[in-house]
């Protein structure tokens, strides 16, 4: 998800008509683009606003899902045979959209760019945060990765050449030493292979979303994960045939919903209902949304997996979002 906040400079974002298929369009300073809800919005820009934060929402619904979802399908999958079927079940559904909806390739000068999304969003935050999931509860792993906003606004900056104000950059720092002192805590002491794999998925995937954020200045940002998806499905066939070849398969009830909803629910669906909220409402408002992500999660572990929270893992979310929000206040 991409959102524009203090690391980032106003961008030029391409939106989608409400039919889903692409059209262009813009935000700026100084401008108010359609959909978007301003002082003296007429009653049809405000029931947009309304549809665009309900969508968006959704989207923050589909991505809190994401790691109890992975660990069903870790009941009937093993980690490298999940990520590959993940990957390429999504790819599908993403390439109907595409032909369903006629968009033509994307221009030649967009194809590495896209390639950087699928190595961070399609491939390595998906394998990693599944490898962590194979050792680490998914409560732990939503407060590392609560930390996604921060570490994407943080490589954004370095990326665009911005330079955020030393109030933001006060509160990533502290936003990484509370994640860091809760992954030790809870490790014992020291971190673990999973910590280390948390860590990982948190930097390729700020990657992916960095680059995704420029791609989506003049693509829809649905058909920039799309076409991620779709760039990506040679190597997840090949995974999924390789990794069901060596890994052990036991089918579930659990393990299935769990691989077609991180296929369908996170992957895809997710991320084109977050993007089109996010061109009816804008970047800010909607990532105002996604800071819910970690609690939710939290909330999904113990409804849907039973585990039992720390004291601690309630906290570290909480100060989190507290440091994710003064970064989106900073001017």
């Amino acid at each position: 998800m991409t959102a524009q906040n203090s690391a980032t400079a106003p961008v030029t974002i391409a939106v989608e008509s409400p039919g889903g298929c692409h059209t262009s369009g813009h935000t700026s300073e100084g401008h108010t683009p359609k959909g978007h809800t301003s002082k003296g919005s007429t009653p049809a820009s405000s029931a947009s606003g309304r549809r665009g934060t309900a969508l968006a929402l959704l989207g923050v619904i589909a991505f809190s899902l994401t790691f109890p979802s992975t660990a069903w399908g870790l009941e009937s999958f093993g980690p490298w045979s999940l990520v590959a079927l993940r990957s390429a079940l999504a790819a599908v559904i993403a390439g109907a959209f595409l032909l369903a909806c006629r968009v033509p390739l994307p221009a030649r000068e967009h194809w590495a760019g896209l390639a950087v999304v699928a190595a961070g969003v399609v491939v390595g935050f998906p394998l990693l945060t599944t490898l962590a999931l194979t050792t680490s509860t998914t409560s732990h792993a939503a407060v590392v990765v609560g930390l996604l906003p921060l570490t994407t606004a943080a490589l954004s900056a370095l990326r665009t050449g911005a330079r955020p104000s030393r109030r933001f950059w006060a509160a990533a720092l502290a936003g990484a030493a509370v994640v860091l002192g809760f992954t030790v805590a809870q490790s014992g002491g020291s971190l673990s292979a999973g910590d280390a794999y948390l860590f990982g998925a948190l930097l390729v995937c700020a990657a992916g979303y960095t680059e995704g954020g420029r791609l989506a200045r003049t693509l829809p940002g649905w058909q920039v994960i799309g076409w991620a998806l779709v760039l990506c499905l040679p190597l997840s066939l090949a995974g999924s045939v390789l990794g069901l070849a060596y890994e052990p398969v036991h089918l579930t009830g659990h393990g299935v919903a769990g691989l077609v909803w991180a296929a369908a629910g996170s992957t895809f669906l997710g991320l084109y209902v977050w993007y089109r909220g996010m061109a009816e409402i804008g970047a800010p408002r909607a990532s105002q949304l996604q800071l819910a992500q970690p609690l939710l999660t939290l909330v999904w572990s113990v409804a849907l997996l039973g585990e039992r929270l720390s004291p601690a893992a309630p906290v570290a979310a909480c100060a989190v979002l507290v440091c994710i929000a003064v970064t989106q206040r900073v001017k």
